[in-house]
Order: C-alpha cells, then sequence, then structure tokens
C-alpha cells in the first residue's frame, strides 16, 4: 500500500514537473532549451537543499560520440572556494517516467570528465570564445588564485529526470584532486522537494574506522549523549566525502567558516600530533539515531553507524585536519585522535529545536543568539505574517486579486499548495491565487533588497551589487548584519515585492542564450540595478509597481540598452578576464560608479519616463495596523483548518495516537477540534494554532496529510 501510495506521489512530482518545465519554455520569448530548463529546475532544488551553492547554469559540449567526448550544463563554486560542482545531464523529457541505463551515465561519466581535464589546461580557455557560458569558469579554473589555494575537492554530478537504482560510478583523481560522483535521479529531486533535510549515515564499521566510546548513564526522554574518541583520519575521510554539508546544524558555517586552516592546528598535527588530544577541545555532533557494539571481552563499546551526523561545534577543527592533510607533507594524521561529544536527539518532534539550541550553546564564545541564525528571528514572522495577509492590487481584465508568498522555511509553499486540497480544482485555484511566480524566499529577499540599494558606514561599503555576486550566503550575512529594518509593515512588504518584480523584470530582459545581452547575467543585473537606483537617486517609483504589478514597456527598454553598457564597463575596468572574481570585490562597484559620474561613461542619460518617478503617483499609501495583519493571518489559518474534511480528522487523530513521537497535546488538540467541527462548536483559537502548527510540521511524512478539502 505504501509502495503504491509513493509511486503515486512520484509520478504526481514527475507530471507537475514536466509541465513546469514545458510552461517555462512556452512564456521564453526563445522557446528555451528543454534540458537546459529542467537542469536550471535540478540544480534550484540540489541548491535548497543546501547540497550545492551559488549555481550558474551553462552548457557546453564538443565531439559527442567521439573518443575526447565533454558535455556540461551547469557549475558552481563554493564561496569559500574548497569545493567545485560540475553537472551534467541525462535530460529523456518523456510523458512517463523510464529509466536511464547504465551505458547513459558511464557516458555521462566520461563526458563530464574529459571537460574537467580540459578545463584544467591553460590551451582550453584560449579555445573558446569569450561570449561562451562556460569561458567564466575556464578562466577561474586556470586564473583564480583563490581557487588555486582553496580547492580541495570536485564532484560530478549527474543529474536525470528518470529513474536510475545503478551503483555510482567510482571517484577518480585529476591531476592531483579528487573527482567525486553522484547521481541525482528524479526518486531524489522527488525527496529533497518534499522534504526538509537528507540526512548523511555514516558507517564506520564499513569504512574500518574504530570509534570508541562511553555512553552517558544519563536516560532521559530528550537526550542520549555519547563520549567518544574519533581519529583525524576518520574526520577527514568524511569532511573529503560531504563537505560543508556537516555543518548545516553548526552556526559557523552561517558566519560564513572560510574552510581555511587554523595556523594553531596546523602546526599541532605537523610537529606534535601526539599532543592534539590534549590540546584541542574536540568537536559537538549531534545525530538523530546511532547504533553501538560491544568490542570483544566487553572491553568497551564503539559507534558502528550514525545517521543524520552533525557537527554543531568543531567545523574548523575538521576542516583544519582535512586540509592540513591535504596540503602538507609532514601532517601526520594518523596520530591525531579527537574528543567528540555526540547528542542522539531522542524526541523526533523538537529534533530541529533542540539542535538548534545544542548548536546555540556549543558556540557561546561567538555571543550570536540562535534567533540571528535562524528563520525564527522575529522579522521573518512578521514579514511572513504580513505576506499571509496582503493581496497584490486587482489588475485590469483579472477577476481574482493574487497574493506574493514569503517562504520564511524551505517547503511552506509546497505545505501550503497540500494544504489546500488534493483535487486538481483545489490545487488550481490555490495556484491562480498564489502562483509560484509569487514566491519569495529568505536568500532571494536578501538580494532584491541588496540589488537596489548600496549600504554605507562612512567610508565603507557594506551593501551593495558586489556582495550579492559573492553568493545567496554571503549575501543573506550582510542583509542580516547591515540591512534590516525595525519598521515591518505592508509598506515595506509592497516595496519588497516592487523590487522582486524589477529584479525579475531586468533578468528577463538580459536574456538567456542564445538571446541574451551577454554572458555575465548574475554579475549584469544586480550591478545595473544598483547603479540604475543610484544615478536616479532612487526615485524609482515603487508603489507604481506594485500597484501595476510590472515595470513600464518604457523603463525595461531602457534597462536593456543600460544593462549592455554596464557589461561593458565591467569587463572592460577588470584586471585581466576574471569578471567573476573582479566583480566580488567593492574597488569593481566604486570603479563603475565613478565611470558613470566622473569618467568616459558620465554623459550616458538614463531615460526613465516621469511616470515612473516618485512624486507623480498621487495614491496615498495606507498602514495597516499590527492588529489587522495579525486578524488576517490567524483568519486564513482558520479558513484552511475549517476546510478540511470532517472524516479526514478522524484518519490524523488516529495516525497522531499511533505514533510516538507525536507531542500529547497535539493529540488532544486534534481531537478535540475535529470532534467541535463535526458538531458546529467554533474551535478555540489555540486550538486552531496547535493543530496548524502540527500540520506544518508533519505534512509531509505521511499521505494522512494530502489532505483534501470540503
Amino acid at each position: 500500500m505504501t509502495e503504491t501510495i509513493e509511486k503515486t506521489e512520484l509520478s504526481r512530482f514527475y507530471q507537475e514537473m514536466i509541465q513546469e518545465i514545458k510552461s517555462i519554455q512556452i512564456s521564453s520569448e526563445d522557446g528555451g532549451n528543454l534540458e537546459q530548463i529542467f537542469t536550471q529546475f535540478a540544480v534550484d532544488l540540489i541548491a535548497t537543499a543546501g547540497e550545492t551553492e551559488n549555481v550558474r547554469v551553462a552548457y557546453d559540449e564538443n565531439s559527442l560520440g567521439r573518443k575526447n567526448q565533454h558535455k556540461i550544463n551547469a557549475y558552481a563554486i563554493s564561496e569559500n572556494y574548497e569545493t567545485l560542482d560540475l553537472f551534467i545531464t541525462i535530460y529523456k523529457g518523456t510523458d512517463e517516467i523510464v529509466r536511464v541505463a547504465k551505458e547513459e551515465v558511464d557516458t555521462a561519466t566520461k563526458r563530464i570528465s574529459n571537460f574537467l581535464m580540459k578545463g584544467l589546461s591553460k590551451s582550453y580557455v584560449n579555445e573558446i570564445e569569450e561570449s561562451s557560458e562556460i569561458f567564466d569558469l575556464a578562466n577561474t579554473l586556470n586564473g583564480s588564485d583563490d581557487l588555486a589555494e582553496n580547492l580541495v575537492r570536485i564532484n560530478a554530478i549527474i543529474i536525470t529526470d528518470g529513474l536510475y537504482p545503478g551503483e555510482v560510478p567510482a571517484s577518480l583523481t585529476v591531476g592531483e584532486l579528487p573527482l567525486y560522483f553522484r547521481t541525482v535521479d528524479l526518486n531524489y529531486l522527488f525527496d529533497i522537494s518534499e522534504k526538509e533535510h537528507i540526512p548523511i549515515e555514516i558507517d564506520f564499521k564499513q569504512e574500518n574506522f574504530q570509534i570508541q566510546c562511553i555512553i552517558s548513564p544519563l536516560r532521559n526522554s530528550q537526550y542520549q549523549s555519547y563520549l567518544a574518541i574519533i581519529p583525524g583520519k576518520a574526520l577527514a575521510a568524511i569532511y573529503e566525502k560531504y563537505g560543508s554539508r556537516l555543518l548545516e546544524q553548526n552556526v559557523r558555517s552561517f558566519l560564513q567558516f572560510t574552510g581555511k586552516i587554523n595556523k594553531g592546528i596546523r602546526e599541532t598535527i605537523t610537529t606534535e600530533p601526539e599532543m592534539f588530544l590534549a590540546f584541542n577541545n574536540g568537536i559537538s555532533a549531534t545525530a538523530e539515531s546511532v547504533e553501538v557494539e560491544q568490542l570483544p571481552d566487553n572491553n568497551g563499546f564503539v559507534i558502528s553507524k550514525v545517521r543524520d551526523f552533525q557537527i554543531v561545534n568543531g567545523g574548523q577543527t575538521t576542516a583544519s585536519i582535512y586540509h592540513t592533510h591535504k596540503k602538507y607533507v609532514k601532517a601526520r594524521i594518523d596520530e591525531i585522535y579527537v574528543p567528540m561529544k555526540l547528542n542522539v536527539v531522542n524526541n523526533k518532534d523538537r529534533f530541529s529545536e533542540i539542535v538548534s539550541r545544542i548548536s546555540e550553546y556549543a558556540n557561546t564564545q561567538n555571543k550570536i543568539a540562535i534567533s540571528d541564525l535562524s528563520s525564527n528571528r522575529p522579522f521573518h514572522i512578521s514579514l511572513e505574517k504580513i505576506s499571509r495577509s496582503i493581496l497584490a492590487p486587482l489588475l485590469p481584465g483579472k477577476s481574482l486579486r493574487t497574493r506574493w508568498f514569503y517562504e520564511r522555511t524551505r517547503g511552506q509553499y509546497k505545505n501550503a499548495r497540500l494544504k489546500a486540497g488534493n483535487s486538481i480544482t483545489k490545487r488550481k485555484a490555490f495556484d491562480t491565487a498564489t502562483p509560484k511566480s509569487q514566491v519569495i524566499n529568505k536568500e532571494e529577499l536578501a538580494k532584491y533588497v541588496n540589488s537596489y540599494q548600496e549600504v554605507i558606514d562612512g567610508k565603507k561599503i557594506l551593501i551593495g551589487p558586489h556582495v550579492v555576486v559573492k553568493g545567496n550566503q554571503k549575501n543573506y550575512k550582510s542583509f542580516i548584519d547591515h540591512n534590516l529594518t525595525e519598521n515591518i509593515d505592508n509598506i515595506y512588504f509592497e516595496d519588497i515585492v516592487a523590487k522582486a518584480i524589477i529584479f525579475r523584470a531586468f533578468e528577463k530582459e538580459y536574456g538567456i542564450k542564445p538571446n541574451a545581452i551577454g554572458d555575465l547575467r548574475y554579475i549584469t543585473v544586480p550591478y545595473a540595478l544598483s547603479l540604475f537606483g543610484y544615478l536616479t537617486e532612487y526615485k524609482l517609483d515603487l508603489y507604481k509597481i506594485w500597484l501595476n504589478q510590472s515595470v513600464s514597456a518604457e523603463l525595461l527598454n531602457t534597462a536593456g540598452e543600460f544593462m549592455r553598457v554596464v557589461e561593458h564597463v565591467i569587463k572592460e575596468t577588470a584586471p585581466g578576464a576574471l569578471y567573476g572574481e573582479w566583480a566580488k570585490k567593492a574597488e569593481c562597484w566604486s570603479t563603475l560608479k565613478e565611470a558613470f559620474t566622473e569618467g568616459n561613461y558620465k554623459d550616458i542619460e538614463i531615460k526613465i519616463p516621469s511616470r515612473d518617478l516618485i512624486g507623480n503617483n498621487n495614491k496615498k499609501r495606507l498602514r495597516i495596523s499590527d492588529l489587522e495583519v495579525e486578524k488576517s493571518y490567524y483568519e486564513e489559518i482558520e479558513s484552511t483548518i475549517k476546510s478540511i474534511a470532517p472524516e479526514k480528522w478522524k484518519e490524523i487523530y488516529m495516525f497522531c495516537k499511533e505514533n510516538n513521537e507525536i507531542a500529547e497535546y497535539y493529540t488532544t488538540a486534534v481531537h478535540n477540534l475535529g470532534r467541535k467541527l463535526k458538531e458546529g462548536i467554533r474551535p478555540t483559537a489555540r486550538e486552531i494554532i496547535i493543530v496548524n502548527e502540527l500540520l506544518t510540521k508533519i505534512q509531509f511524512k505521511t499521505s494522512v496529510f494530502d489532505i483534501e478539502s470540503t
């Protein structure tokens, strides 16, 4: 029964994906390439799941079917230059789900490996056109000092819209760098789209690592602790395989942990490895579950296997051991042992909360509250409530007002869509009222706001397009540090939406290959938008854009011409051809401003119609009170809860009752609420809020929660 449900859900996911890809192709002026549209869809999911960052879709292929054939569909360089991800796509594009043959995966393996070997050679960058999508990567591979200094791992990720249950290709060594292969098929894409987190499972026994431990005598319903000694070699091996995925719960990963070697740790490893255990405080980790085995003759215990292993304190130690091992011949990590405190969280219902608190207290030397690092920050909660409370203006020719959906945590939009109902009619109604194109997540919010206007403290530029170009995480961190406001109201939200509309309009105007302005869209768009605002003294009428839900054709035409010039100037002023590296520097932003205010481009006129500027719109902006926001937000929740069919509440109640991971107060609230709705009694506000919280937490865990509305 469960297998049938899973197949049905997978099929539904596939059909929705196919429809979305085709819709994007139809809406694209040049038709678009289905394989690359799918590639973008897939890498966006992988990035959202935290398994890659800063992905650029860029296609290049040559000599297909021959010995030296190569192909690449996308790539990503991590913000600390430690990891390079190369993506190659096997796109089937069939009406029904099909399997991918091993021969196809072997061919993809050969093609992406050949690309890497060519890319690392200095001759390749001279063979390709500067306008090629892949030029920036080829140039960076051969010219970036940061990449040469820090790159230690290359991942070749084979993505497909088919099913591939076969073996993952064995890792290779290219030059002196390890090349690891991964296959991401339809099943995996489905999993990461439905689940908030894909756990890391490590079999220490299979890897021949002995992790001796002491089991804490303290046992309770919240957690179980283990004190262990982990070999440095084991720590380096798992870091090499999983990288920053080990640090997802670690506040240090949010604090832009660089991956660079701690000098003190390096010194100890290279000169006194036997003293490491005494000198180092060790690491703190969490896990969902642990398997422990007893050693022969009752000589203690060893940890044989862990599920969802996360390092919450000690990321610097872990990475420094790994980097020292890779870069220094004298490194004797065989002699390194690291103390480890491993906490297994037993209360699955509070897993994320407990792990976050462990992470917070394990990192108290940073004096940073967890609210600064999580989606539970008041800023995000307020913005979420406002987004659920405000409808966009009714546009001419339309009969329905739509909503812009702020996704505070990953999966909220899909969760809300599922709650809306399982029938085609209910889903269509939700999609019409809250289209996917009107979803904004935290990283996008930071990108839109930081691109629109610079922030300066004295002579130091804290926010500018160069920060946006550095990637989602660094840009988001800068947004949190330097660009938050306490005035979270409907006007602030409306302006955010307007900035999103402008940014997306600029992206569309820039275009995609082969009908694009150039090959640096991820750089040119934020730079052009920032400069656009700077030169016009930020007088663009954001309220008008909100009212019209679009930018004017005249404004777009001006933007297109302007972006051509901006990209030319960025390339012209870059030292060498490392445009991506140049664009990450504040000096690039300052140089661009100077060129348009005092230099060769100062006479360029930005032709904006006066009606698009502040002061030419007579409509008064009204602020919605906090009380109105709370009332509207609650009414939406209440409406959703009441729309669930009465017979469904019994199923939900039985599921809660039979599931030990669900707290008793949730079960009681579900029982009371279901009974009251059946009898026509209005539930209390507390019951509605508690049940909504429950449904939000476990929406994706069982088919019971594919809730059909009345």
